[in-house]
């Protein structure tokens, strides 16, 4: 209270100004609601309950969302109709920060505590929002509907052509293959990326890089389709079936580094993570994950999360600790929690789906396969388990093992585990491979030794084959030398196949080809032929074509009654050398590969060859700043069994149209060029004329105007065509 002036007291009480002692005294009040939720669904209790449930719930909400204020929960109780005091079925919890009331609406809504007990968690402020709105119903506007086009539009060309996307320099284009002939140009753009492309796993969508994000883009026109943003960006990933994205960038999400005004999809949740899943459909941001900090280990293990065939489910494992399975769309841990597994290094999802009819397997799960090494006393281990039930369905012990890889062939019938050994000395090191029967009752394993190490492996896609690359070098493990590159080592391979002509079936070798040099291995498609490569090495740049079903033609000697030697089948068609070789690439079909020579890895000889199967050259292009060839994939074909049997029936029929158009397309390019050889020849006499008119007119100006001769008028020209024959066959016809 202000100076007391006792010559001039207030006269009504009214009129006392206490201005002083409620400055003195006053009561802070929290205006800020943003840190409390309202929780809905929670088990009704008694009073001898309230206690013990009060502390699950903050348990729960404060591991799934933060720290809760002292005395945060506020659960209402009320009597009963028999006079008891019980809780209402809902409360209310006051977090230290917003960021943990956001988590805990994002993470915790919908949870399930009990097969009858599910919550819903909203904010407090949403409650106020959304109970103002209005009681009138409003009509929304509908907008108009604008037809998209279809992204499978290229599958439709009548010439059944392939496309590729080229990336050099600046500037990105899509072409269709024509065999032998030049490209043919569908669309460019210049600067369409900033570091490069990627297709997505059916072809339905181009990526590209930007500095704010991932663009998609397809259809006939190569319009944008969706806009991802993430800034800094380095990584992408698609699940198999395209429903969903993965992003990864080494720059944590900031959202003070946002502009202001931006439309980001970003909350306090994301801040600080790396790794973001989208939905392809709709564009929506579905849930962000903070990157695994490997001990020591700089370099980027790249999918972290690896993608079920189905789509259902997600996976990536905590190097040494544990595996965490997530379930899609929801984004949620499977069983609310990650499995402990200690040591775990690498896991392979099976390629076979459990919705999928395969009589051979009869899933109903689907499989996931992880292994651990050695930690004290216990060995290393390979372990197939069933999601979602985590039920472990077949175990393997390794010992002295250094390194393990997994292959799932294609249909996911065999598990092959390439286990790198050593010796009790450990001076020498060997491999083995430990081959699980999937389709087989109690999944059997079938050992290989191999005395030396294993560069490559790789199955044969939709069979029973596989090939792996071997080495006894001496130079092998070397380190680089001046110039960087790894010495060029001997190398060999060995195709396997499955002998089904015993009791008991097992992977025997087929054939084994020695003094070779390949550090590669890439099947075709369709399976039966193999390219063997010798890539990015400074002094060799070999590609071999293999058959593995070679048939001798008939000779018309008749068929010989004696069994072929094992291993006549494989034969090498053709050795090409592409020199700076970086890639080899399979064309969808099986037709065709590509090897390139990309500025990325080589520093001259930039550009590019298209091959047959048997290794035939078709075309080759030198192209400066040549950075990347890709081409589009396939989907699966919709065709069944019984229709892919009847056209390799009738293929010979088939065959007669297919060799009708492309004697039609050769007649057509010929005429081609004769018609442009023509209109050179009329447009050098056209000029040739012009020019002499002009000649003319000049010397007459000049006054040195040509005499006409006697025989002005009586000359003639006369054009002379020469035919020379390149080459000549003759074939003697029965």
């Amino acid at each position: 209270m202000p100076g007391l002036d006792y010559n001039n007291l207030p006269e009504r009480e009214e009129d006392i100004d206490f201005s002083d002692i409620y400055e003195q005294h006053e009561v802070q009040v929290d205006d800020d609601l943003d840190t409390i939720v309202v929780v809905d669904g929670a088990p009704v209790v008694d009073e001898a309950k309230e206690e013990k449930l009060v502390s699950v719930l903050k348990k729960l909400f404060t591991k799934n969302a933060g720290e809760v204020k002292e005395g945060g929960i506020w659960m209402p109780m009320a009597p009963n109709d028999k006079g008891k005091k019980e809780s209402k079925g809902y409360l209310f919890i006051d977090f230290e920060s917003p960021e943990s009331a956001h988590a805990a609406v994002k993470n915790l809504d919908g949870h399930k505590m009990s097969k009858s007990h599910q919550l819903s968690v909203n904010k407090f402020t949403d409650v106020e929002k959304y109970s103002k709105l209005g009681d009138e119903y409003a009509e929304p506007e509908i907008e108009d509907f604008a037809p998209k086009e279809h992204l499978k539009s290229w599958l439709m060309d009548p010439q059944a052509r392939d496309q590729f996307v080229m990336y050099r320099g600046d500037d990105v284009s899509i072409f269709w293959n024509r065999k032998t002939e030049k490209p043919d140009h569908v669309y460019s753009r210049t600067n369409w990326t900033e570091t490069y492309v990627q297709w997505s796993p059916l072809g339905s969508y181009l990526a590209t890089f930007h500095a704010q994000g991932i663009a998609l883009w397809g259809g006939p026109s190569w319009n944008k389709i969706v806009r991802f943003v993430h800034p800094g960006v380095k990584l992408i990933d698609f699940s198999p079936n395209e429903r969903y994205l993965v992003t990864w960038s080494n720059e944590p999400i900031n959202l003070h580094r946002m502009p202001e005004g931006s439309n980001h999809p970003f909350s306090e949740y994301d801040e600080g993570n790396h790794i973001l899943i989208w939905d392809i459909k709709t564009g929506g941001l579905l849930r962000s994950f903070p990157a695994v900090q490997s001990d020591g280990n700089k370099t980027v293990r790249w999918p972290m999360f690896k993608w079920s065939a189905s789509d259902k489910y997600f996976a990536r494992a905590v190097p040494g600790q544990q595996l965490s399975i997530y379930e899609a769309p929801s984004m949620g841990l499977v069983g609310k929690k990650s499995i402990k597994i200690d040591g775990i290094v690498d896991f392979e999802w099976s390629p076979a789906r459990a919705d999928k009819n395969d009589p051979k397997l009869g899933l109903k799960e689907e499989i996931l396969a992880y292994w651990t090494p050695e930690v004290g006393n216990q060995p290393a281990r390979v372990t197939m388990l069933n999601v979602p039930s985590k039920e472990i369905i077949r175990t393997k012990n390794l010992f002295n093992v250094t390194d393990c890889k997994l292959f799932w062939q294609s249909q996911g019938h065999f598990l092959a585990v390439k286990v790198d050994r050593h010796t009790k000395t450990k001076k020498s090191t060997f491999a083995n491979l430990e081959i699980f029967r999937v389709c087989e009752k109690a999944i059997p394993v079938e050992t290989l030794e191999i005395k030396d190490p294993v560069l490559a492996f790789a199955w044969e896609p939709q069979g029973e084959r596989f090939a792996i690359i071997t080495t006894n070098d001496p130079a092998y493990g070397a380190m680089p030398g001046a110039g960087g590159a790894a010495p060029t080592i001997k190398t060999g391979v060995t195709f396997y196949y499955l002998d089904k002509s015993k009791a008991v079936a097992g992977f025997r070798p087929l054939k084994t080809v020695d003094k070779k040099t390949c550090n590669y291995l890439f099947w075709s498609p369709k399976g039966r032929h193999i390219v063997l490569a010798t890539l990015r090495s400074a002094s060799v740049s070999d590609i071999e074509f293999w058959d593995l079903d070679f048939e001798p033609l008939n000779t018309g000697e008749g068929k010989s009654n004696t069994k072929p030697e094992l291993g006549s089948s494989v034969q090498q068609l053709s050795v090409q050398e592409h020199y700076g070789v970086t890639d080899i690439e399979w064309d969808p079909t099986g037709r065709y590969v590509v090897s390139g020579s990309s500025m990325w890895r080589q520093t001259v000889d930039h550009g590019f060859c298209i091959w047959d199967f048997k290794g035939q050259q078709l075309l080759h292009e030198n192209i400066d700043k040549f950075k990347q060839l890709l081409w589009r994939p396939r989907p699966k074909s919709m065709l069944g069994a019984d229709q892919k049997k009847k056209i390799r029936k009738n293929l010979r029929q088939y065959s007669k149209v297919f060799d009708e158009e492309d004697l039609a397309a050769g007649d057509a390019n010929a005429a081609r060029v004769i018609a442009a050889r023509r209109k050179a020849i009329e447009e050098w006499y056209a000029w040739r004329k012009r020019a002499e008119k002009n000649m003319l007119e000049e010397r007459k100006a000049a006054g040195k105007e040509l005499r006409s001769s006697a025989d002005e008028g009586k000359s003639e020209t006369i054009e002379e065509w020469v035919e020379e024959v390149i080459d000549e066959t003759e074939e003697i016809v029965d």
